[in-house]
């Protein structure tokens, strides 16, 4: 039996992290869908119904934090598990962000690309 190509949807701004991220999914065999903002992922969530999702929090138009509140209202997302990838060590939103189902929160500067990749796998059974 074939593997089915787990669906990954990274929500950043930055475009050179977007790009590295994306990449490296990529290449591990997930179907990559990317957004530069909140507006965006939304629309994305709606089009491609991602198996987990990288969220930043600080972004242009509609950030982080409020896209996933948003998404949430949505019984279809309730589950879809969020990892949050963001510069912002702020308690406030780490605990925000898991009273909305947020699988993991890790702080930019604190991990590496491969603890990402493993993070995502475990969280989808994928190892």
């Amino acid at each position: 039996m074939a593997n089915i190509e787990k669906k990954i949807l990274i929500v950043e701004d930055e475009p050179d992290l977007l790009k590295i991220l994306a990449d490296k999914f990529s290449n591990e065999g997930f179907g990559v869908t990317t957004a530069g903002d909140g507006e965006e992922g939304l629309t994305a969530i709606a089009k491609d119904k991602p198996d987990v999702i990288l969220l930043d929090i600080i972004m242009p138009r509609l950030d982080g934090m409020s896209m996933l509140k948003k998404m949430r209202q949505e019984p279809a997302n309730k589950d879809i598990p969020v990892i949050i990838l963001t510069n912002l060590a702020d308690s406030d939103a780490v605990v925000s962000s898991l009273e909305h189902g947020v699988f993991d929160y890790l702080i930019k500067t604190d991990w590496q690309l491969a603890e990402v990749v493993n993070k995502v796998k475990r969280r989808l059974h994928m190892n």
